[in-house]
C-alpha cells in the first residue's frame, strides 16, 4: 500500500478556503498528480483541505470520490494545551521551545500523556479518536493495527491519498512511527501543498509496517515557479520581518 498524505495550499483561514496563491499551488499539485494512480481519496470537512483534494480530484476525473472524514480535520483552540500557570491557551505545535524542550514526558512514546499541561485539555482524547479511526480506515483496506505494527491477510498496492493539515499529519506520523508526536510538531514542518509519501513494507508473510520515503515534496511548486509558503513556519532569525508568535 502506498499513503500520500498531502497539506492545504497556502490558507485563507477567515474564509476557510485558499488564498489566490492557494489556488496557484493546488492546480499546479494536481498537474503533478494528474497522471498518478490514485486509488482512494479522503478529506478533512475543512475547506481549505476540501478546496485542494478538489484540484486534484478534478484532474485525475474523480470530483465524486473524495470522501470526507471529520476526524481529519485539524486540532482548533478547543484541542490546546493548557500551560501550568493556567493563563496560556496553545495549540500543541505551538509551544516555545523554552518550555517544551524541558518537558521530558513529551519525548516519550506514551508518557507525554500524562503530562499535566495535557490532562488540563482535550488532546489525548482527540489524539485517540484520530488514530483510532485512521486505522479504522486501513483496516477497510486490508492492513490491521496488532501492537506496534500492522497485519494483512493480503497486502495490496493501493494508493490512499489523505487531504489535510500540518497538525493532523504529524499526528498520523506519529502513530504509525511509534513515537511521541512532539517532536515531529516542532522540528519538522510540511508546507502547502506538500505531498509526504509512505509505503507499507511486509518483509515476512502477513506483517506489515509503513516507511516514509518522502517528506514534504513541493518540487511541483518549484517546477511551477511558484514559492513555498511561509505557512506553518516561523521566523528564521528573531525580528526578520517574519512570524514570531
Amino acid at each position: 500500500m502506498r499513503l500520500l498524505i498531502i497539506r492545504h495550499g497556502d490558507p485563507d483561514y477567515a474564509r476557510d478556503t485558499l488564498t489566490e496563491k492557494g489556488h496557484r499551488e493546488a492546480a499546479l499539485l494536481a498537474e503533478k498528480m494528474k497522471n498518478e494512480k490514485i486509488d482512494f481519496l479522503y478529506s478533512s470537512p475543512l475547506g481549505r483541505a476540501k478546496d485542494t483534494g478538489m484540484y486534484v480530484a478534478k484532474a485525475l476525473g474523480r470530483e465524486k470520490d473524495v470522501k470526507i472524514e471529520p476526524l481529519f480535520r485539524e486540532f482548533n483552540i478547543d484541542k490546546a494545551v493548557v500551560l501550568p500557570d493556567g493563563t496560556e491557551r496553545h495549540l500543541l505545535w505551538d509551544l516555545l521551545p523554552e518550555y517544551w524542550t524541558k518537558q521530558s514526558d513529551f519525548y516519550e512514546r506514551e508518557g507525554w500523556k500524562q503530562h499535566p499541561a495535557l490532562q488540563q485539555s482535550d488532546v489525548v482524547g482527540y489524539y485517540h479518536q484520530v488514530v483510532e479511526k485512521f486505522d479504522q480506515i486501513l483496516s477497510e483496506h486490508g492492513y490491521t493495527r496488532e501492537g506496534e505494527y500492522y497485519r494483512t491477510e493480503q497486502g495490496n498496492t493501493d494508493t490512499i491519498a489523505i487531504f489535510c493539515h500540518f497538525g493532523l499529519e504529524m499526528i498520523l506520523l506519529s502513530h504509525l512511527c511509534g513515537i511521541s508526536p512532539f517532536p515531529l510538531l516542532h522540528h519538522f514542518v510540511a508546507l502547502p501543498t506538500s505531498v509526504t509519501t509512505l509505503y507499507t513494507e511486509e518483509r515476512r508473510q502477513g506483517i506489515a509496517t509503513f516507511r516514509c520515503c518522502g517528506f514534504g515534496d513541493i518540487s511541483h511548486l518549484y517546477k511551477g515557479g511558484e514559492e513555498p509558503s511561509f505557512s506553518a513556519r516561523f521566523c528564521e532569525v528573531f525580528g526578520d520581518g517574519t512570524r514570531q508568535d
